[in-house]
């Protein structure tokens, strides 16, 4: 069986579409199947596709791509309707990784795993299954099966993780608020390979501060698993806080993550700081 998997992902607009496929690779490769993975976006993203051999290629532009696949998995925000419509033309099977009833999608099959898919009214129409609920969610493969975190009442470690690239600048913002704040709490500071502001982060270490750098998926679990509180960007890794059981404040990086944010509140799994850009954030 070939399996192809398209998705975008890069500095400019980040890897968050990039790490879920990667579930979806994860999965296929537990099977014995292992897909093809196409990124539209830079050679950035293989520091966080390490364990997957990943092809670089404006695929909106090359339909050949795809033309030999049986199932066609794509996650995107920029591929227009006449894109999806050659995909399911061409393939046997295309699978539609979609966070708000983006298009009008064409024949396969429509997942949505986002806490807000139950409240998308999607039409129903002939040759389009749906998957939508937080159980279709892809999670990487090392958050499949793991124990809960104990929670505890007082706080000494907090995790600062804002995402692959740290788009708005707020790792080092946050640091220096909470070491002057509270300098005897243990920050553990992740840092990406593509973030701009690593030297200014590094300026504000001290002895409560660890930096780790480009921690794999496991690696992730085991910060997670040691700290009581999470500072996160709003996007895929608030899942993975949730699966942990981390107790997580939220900060809002980019538009289309409202309808999420407001469920994770709803659902009493973070307390929301506020959008990058609001005054009283920090």
């Amino acid at each position: 069986m070939d399996v192809v998997i398209l998705t975008e992902g890069g500095k400019d607009f980040g890897y968050g579409h990039v790490a879920r496929c990667s579930s979806l690779y994860q999965a296929f490769e537990y099977h014995d199947i292992v897909p093809k993975f196409i990124v539209n976006g830079d050679e950035s993203v293989k520091s966080i596709l390490s364990d997957i051999d990943v092809d670089i290629v404006d695929w909106l532009n090359d339909f050949s791509i795809f033309y030999n696949a049986d199932i066609v998995i794509i996650d995107s925000y920029h591929a227009d309707l006449d894109f999806y419509n050659k995909i399911s033309d061409e393939v046997p099977l295309a699978v539609y990784i979609d966070d708000n009833n983006r298009l009008e999608y064409p024949k396969g099959i429509v997942v949505n795993g986002t806490l807000d898919a139950s409240n998308i009214n999607y039409s129903k129409r002939e040759n389009i299954k749906y998957l939508v609920g937080n159980e279709f969610i892809p999670l990487r493969n090392d958050f499949w099966d793991i124990s809960k975190l104990k929670i505890n009442e007082s706080i000494e470690n907090i995790l600062i993780t804002m995402g692959g690239n740290d788009l708005r600048n707020l790792t080092p913002k946050i640091l220096k608020l909470l070491n002057d704040k509270f300098p005897n709490i243990t920050k553990k500071v992740i840092i990406a390979d593509s973030f701009k502001n690593t030297s200014e982060i590094e300026s504000l270490k001290n002895q409560s501060v660890d930096l780790i750098y480009s921690p794999n998926s496991g690696e992730i679990i085991n910060l997670m698993q040691s700290v009581d509180l999470a500072i996160s960007a709003s996007g895929q890794t608030l899942y993975e806080l949730a699966c942990v059981g981390v107790p997580t404040i939220a900060i809002g990086i980019i538009e289309n993550q409202k309808n999420n944010i407001k469920n994770w509140i709803e659902n009493g799994f973070i307390e929301y700081a506020g959008c990058w850009n609001e005054n009283n954030l920090l």
